[in-house]
């Protein structure tokens, strides 16, 4: 469940011997919400540039193990290379798993994670000031990778660093150390017990069950970047990413106006850049279309007929990343990326989570209203992009409804009021309403919960054990709410409603039009991963 959806108090394998393949055969624009202008301190710490290319690392370290897997020569020596860590951080994820197809499929979900870890002489020397060194790690590129279920599309979905968002309650798998739940921008939960804790996070923000994180730090994106050799970007004018009279900071790119191949220490500039860019939502942009060239890039590249290169490259993305244990070895990290090879360059879809200024603190951003809808469309695995063949979609019998343990009568039920939102105010009185409609259908001990609600945007029916779920199914639809929405949850003793933002009015759960393919909301910056004419427009002051 998310912070979009309910914010409530907490809300916040062992490697065997396996065989190694067998080698095989061979725009610009979007939906607006990165023109601000916001080139100061972005929260964090300094010297953030520098994080940028691991983010794209992650997701090269991905395709190449897809792309370049098969026939690896060193396959135990590469499984040695690999480092695992528990996929969660928290025992209080919300997040669900979308129902399978009528083809039992599910969707794949891979949170990738940049880390500024300086915990190594190389990642100083590349990260900035050795005063740092002893500091714990900031997470300051993260992106989801969905690939759908049938494995036709995929979108990649990033969240800007200085995001503020409930953090759950997380335990460090390695010391056992409880970092309690928290209000901060969402970079920092990587110092809250690790990779899983950032998956937690995402969990509680999205509603979307993750399966797998994989991170990566410094030295692993000089790395991954020396290992495509080249990727192409462009620019509208000439840039020069460097410190001005207003400005302090900048990542040292210069090119002219045009297209450029870019590797190793200038792609690092290429991915760092912010400033010249305008914003950190614009250097998300910068990173999209990177990314997107760099799998227009692999795609079009033979790399099985040279041994010596696929050696590399199966080196270097070994060697650059640490995952969750699920995919802790080199066969299950190659099945992972077969899956993303075959989707086409036309079916990918980069976005920017839609955001809007948090007013606590400038420099700092909030989920924006249309950001539940992405999430949604997550959730229900609704493709980003309207590229796809019109199809009746099949989908899996659902579950049958539970009994329920009590008559109407005799059941307890509390009501909260959860319309407040970052931008709107509560609606008065809502609980009480909702609280007497489901009396008038039978459930006389429905009462409002007078304590601090939870703010919500979506509304949900939370059961605490399972002899309680067909209760919690039963008031749901009562009251017209999709058993989607019904959710078990520790935060709570009895069933309860949390009446949403999404039903501000009425006795009746309004019904919702379910998302169509290709209807993201605005603000999104949507960029489709066969477009290779976009341009990235250079803040005036960083033109030369």
């Amino acid at each position: 469940m998310s912070q979009s959806r309910v914010r409530g108090r907490g809300s916040v394998a062992q490697d065997t011997r396996e065989r190694a393949p067998r080698a095989g055969g061979p725009r610009d624009g979007g939906s607006g919400g990165g023109g601000r202008r916001r080139t100061g301190k972005q929260g964090g710490k300094p010297g953030g540039g520098r994080r940028a290319l691991r983010w794209s690392a992650s997701v090269l370290a991905l395709l190449i193990l897809g792309t370049a897997g098969a026939g690896y020569l060193y396959y135990e020596h590469l499984n040695g290379n690999i480092r695992a860590g528990e996929r969660s951080g928290s025992d209080d994820s919300r997040a669900q798993r979308t129902r399978p197809n009528a083809d039992g499929q599910t969707p794949l979900n891979i949170l990738l994670i940049g880390s500024d870890s300086r915990a190594s002489a190389e990642n100083v020397k590349l990260g900035g000031s050795k005063d740092t060194r002893g500091n714990p790690p900031l997470g300051d590129v993260q992106m989801l990778i969905h690939v759908s279920a049938d494995r036709r599309s995929a979108a990649m979905v990033s969240i800007p660093r200085d995001t503020r968002v409930d953090i759950p309650e997380c335990k460090d798998a390695k010391t056992g150390k409880v970092y309690p739940a928290t209000n901060d921008i969402i970079n920092t939960t990587l110092a809250r017990g690790g990779a899983g804790c950032t998956l937690a996070t995402w969990e509680n923000l999205t509603g979307v069950y993750i399966d797998h994180w994989m991170t990566i730090d410094f030295s692993g994106v000089v790395r991954m970047a020396d290992a495509i050799r080249g990727v192409d970007v462009c620019v509208k004018q000439n840039v020069w990413d460097r410190s001005t009279a207003a400005q302090h900071g900048g990542s040292g790119l210069k090119m002219t106006a045009g297209t450029h191949k870019v590797k190793g220490e200038q792609a690092l500039q290429w991915l760092r850049t912010r400033h010249a860019w305008g914003s950190d939502v614009m250097r998300a942009r910068a990173q999209h279309m990177y990314l997107n060239s760099m799998i227009r890039t692999l795609k079009g590249q033979n790399v099985f007929t040279d041994s010596g290169r696929l050696m590399d490259l199966a080196e270097a993305a070994t060697k650059s990343l640490t995952v969750s244990n699920e995919i802790g070895s080199v066969k299950k990290l190659y099945d992972l990326g077969m899956e993303l090879k075959a989707v086409p360059t036309d079916r990918i879809t980069s976005v920017t989570m839609p955001n809007i200024e948090d007013p606590r603190n400038i420099s700092h951003v909030l989920p924006a209203q249309g950001a539940d809808k992405l999430w949604q469309m997550l959730r229900e695995d609704v493709a980003l992009d309207k590229n796809g063949k019109p199809a009746q979609k099949k989908v899996a019998d659902a579950e049958p409804a539970k009994a329920p343990s009590a008559a109407p009568d005799r059941l307890g039920v509390q009501v909260q009021n959860g319309t407040r939102t970052d931008t709107l105010a509560p609606v008065s009185g809502r609980a009480r309403a909702v609280a007497s409609a489901l009396g008038a259908k039978g459930y006389g001990q429905a009462q409002a919960d007078s304590s601090a609600a939870p703010s919500a945007e979506e509304t949900v029916v939370r059961y605490p054990s399972a002899d309680l779920e067909g209760d919690a199914q039963a008031v749901a639809k009562a009251l017209g709410i999709p058993a989607k929405q019904v959710e078990r949850s520790t935060d709570v003793s009895g069933v309860t409603v949390v009446v949403g933002a999404d039903w501000r009015t009425g006795d009746t759960y309004p019904k919702k039009a379910a998302p169509k393919a290709g209807d993201l909301p605005t603000g999104t910056d949507a960029i489709n991963g066969s477009d290779d004419k976009s341009c990235m427009d250079v803040y005036a002051p960083y033109r030369w």
